[in-house]
């Protein structure tokens, strides 16, 4: 199994590290030529979701990975990665990847002197260490979005078909227990 990783802007070499420390094979996709390699899953960072949708498109990479997403491969997105897959984002008329039908709310919990770090469920882990910075929220979900973490009754982590979405960066703790079960995932599909 290998995945890629969105390595435009972000938290991406965080997330590098865990997949390392899990031993699992990964690509850094930077440029539209890295889409011709083969991966199996695909992680959107946390970062700047305005900055990361603008790179992807000059790159030339937007619509290549939107096609993959809708046609099923398994995505693990964390804070600005939940903001590109969001149907909706409040207050903007236009979203970018559109793939997973939720509304989120942007900086939800104010700049970066509001974000937090807190312990709290996620279904099918157990409780889990959250670290929040500038975090949205999904403030509205389709029927057929599973909830995976709320906390303080917020939506902050989702599953659609392949699709894992948190407003949190599990990539910023030692815990792994996120991306393990996002690999599993994958592994039980193929």
């Amino acid at each position: 199994m290998t995945v890629a990783v969105l390595a435009l802007q972000g938290a991406f070499i965080e997330h590098e590290q865990v997949l390392n420390h899990l031993g699992v094979e990964h690509i850094e996709l930077r440029q539209a030529s890295d889409l011709k390699k083969t991966f199996d899953a695909l992680i959107l960072p946390g970062g700047e979701s305005t900055v990361q949708s603008l790179l992807l498109h000059e790159q030339n990479m937007f619509e290549p990975l939107k096609k993959r997403i809708e046609d099923g491969m398994p995505v693990l997105a964390t804070c600005a990665g939940l903001i590109l897959l969001a149907s909706e984002i409040e207050g903007q008329e236009t979203s970018h990847f559109a793939t997973l039908p939720v509304k989120v709310r942007r900086n939800a919990y104010g700049r970066q002197l509001g974000s937090f770090h807190t312990e709290s469920e996620v279904k099918g882990i157990g409780k889990v260490p959250m670290t929040f910075i500038r975090a949205p929220y999904v403030s509205e979900t389709s029927p057929d979005v599973e909830v995976l973490a709320v906390v303080d009754n917020k939506i902050v982590g989702v599953r659609y078909n392949s699709q894992f979405a948190y407003a949190f960066h599990p990539e910023l703790d030692d815990n792994t227990q996120i991306h393990e079960l996002f690999l599993r995932s994958i592994s039980a599909k193929s």
